[in-house]
C-alpha cells in the first residue's frame, strides 16, 4: 500500500465514522456541523480536501455536553468516545470518536501511551466574555492549559518551523515536558482549563474553540443554526454563514494552494482493522 492508497483508505474510514456520528446526532437532536478544513473541503471540493487526512466537526458547548453524556456508552457498536476524562493518556481537551479495532499511531500518542484509533475530532465552541480584558484572559488561559496538556503527555510536539529554528523548538518542548510533569497533574490541567471556559459576567456574541490554540473567534450567528453542504455525496451540516466563516479562517478559501503548500500529515502507522496496515517506512500488509 503506497501513501496515496493509505490516504484514500484513511479518508474512507473517517467518512464511515462521520456518518455514524451524523446518524447518532440526528437520532438525539444534537446540533453539529463540519468545521475547519472539513467545512472547507465540503464547500470547495464537495468532500475531502484531496490531500487532507482528517475530519473535524464541532458543536456549541451545550450540544457538545449532551453529545459527551449520550455518546459515552451510547454510540453504535464498533465506535467509542475518547475524552480527557475517560482516557488517562488523552491530551486533547476536546473529544474524538474512534473506530474500534483500528490504530492511528503518531510519535506523540506513542510517547503518551495512547492507543489511538482512526478518529474524527469533535470540538466544542465556547461563548467568549463580553469584556475584552476578560475575553483576552479567557482565551490566553485556555490556550496555555491545552498547550501544557500536550507537553505533559509527550516530549515530541509538532512545531511550526523547520531547520535550526524547528530543532530549537523541539529541544525546548522536550525540556518543558519534564518541567510540566514535575509541576502539575492531569486534574489540575482540566480544572484550570474548565475555569477559563466557565467565565463570569456578560457574554459576547462571539465564540471559539478554546482547545484549538490557533483558532480565531467567530460570531455565534455565523455558526448556528447550521446550513447544509455536500460531503462525499452526503448532505451534511456546515456553519450557518459558511462563506463568512471560511473567509475569516482562510482568507480566499476558493483558491487552490500551490502544490508545495499542500500538507498531508499521515501518522507513523495505520491499522485499518481489516487486516491491512500502512507505515511511514513503506511497510504494509
Amino acid at each position: 500500500m503506497n501513501n496515496a492508497e493509505a490516504l484514500k483508505k484513511l479518508q474512507e474510514t473517517e467518512l464511515d465514522i462521520l456518518l455514524a456520528i451524523a446518524k447518532f446526532c440526528e437520532e438525539h437532536g444534537i446540533v453539529w456541523f463540519m468545521d475547519s478544513g472539513t467545512a472547507l473541503g465540503a464547500m470547495r471540493h464537495e468532500g475531502f480536501i484531496p490531500w487532507d487526512d482528517d475530519i473535524d466537526i464541532a458543536m456549541m458547548r451545550d450540544d457538545y455536553d449532551r453529545f459527551i453524556e449520550l455518546a459515552s456508552d451510547g454510540l453504535p457498536e464498533g465506535y467509542s468516545l475518547q475524552t480527557f476524562s475517560n482516557n488517562d493518556a488523552f491530551a486533547g481537551l476536546f473529544a474524538k470518536v474512534y473506530k474500534d479495532g483500528t490504530e492511528f499511531r503518531t510519535k506523540e500518542t506513542r510517547e503518551a501511551g495512547c492507543e489511538q484509533g482512526i478518529f474524527v475530532d469533535v470540538f466544542p465552541y465556547d461563548v467568549l466574555a463580553s469584556d475584552e480584558a476578560q475575553r483576552a484572559r479567557q482565551t490566553k488561559i485556555a490556550r496555555a492549559w491545552q498547550s501544557i496538556s500536550y507537553l505533559y503527555h509527550a516530549k515530541s510536539i509538532t512545531v511550526p518551523h523547520k531547520g535550526l529554528a524547528g530543532a530549537l523548538e523541539r529541544f525546548g518542548c522536550r525540556c518543558a515536558h519534564y518541567v510540566v510533569r514535575a509541576c502539575t497533574n492531569r486534574a489540575s490541567i482540566e480544572r484550570h482549563f474548565d475555569a477559563a471556559v466557565e467565565f463570569s459576567g456578560p457574554a459576547s456574541d462571539m465564540c471559539m474553540i478554546l482547545s484549538w490554540t490557533a483558532m480565531k473567534p467567530c460570531r455565534i450567528d455565523d455558526m448556528i443554526p447550521p446550513s447544509r453542504g455536500m460531503f462525499c455525496g452526503h448532505d451534511l451540516p456546515v456553519p450557518a454563514h459558511t462563506d463568512t466563516y471560511l473567509e475569516a479562517m482562510y482568507g480566499d478559501w476558493r483558491a487552490i494552494p500551490a502544490p508545495e503548500d499542500r500538507r498531508t500529515h499521515l501518522p507513523e502507522f495505520l491499522d485499518f482493522g481489516d487486516g491491512s496496515t500502512w507505515s511511514n517506512d513503506g511497510g504494509a500488509a
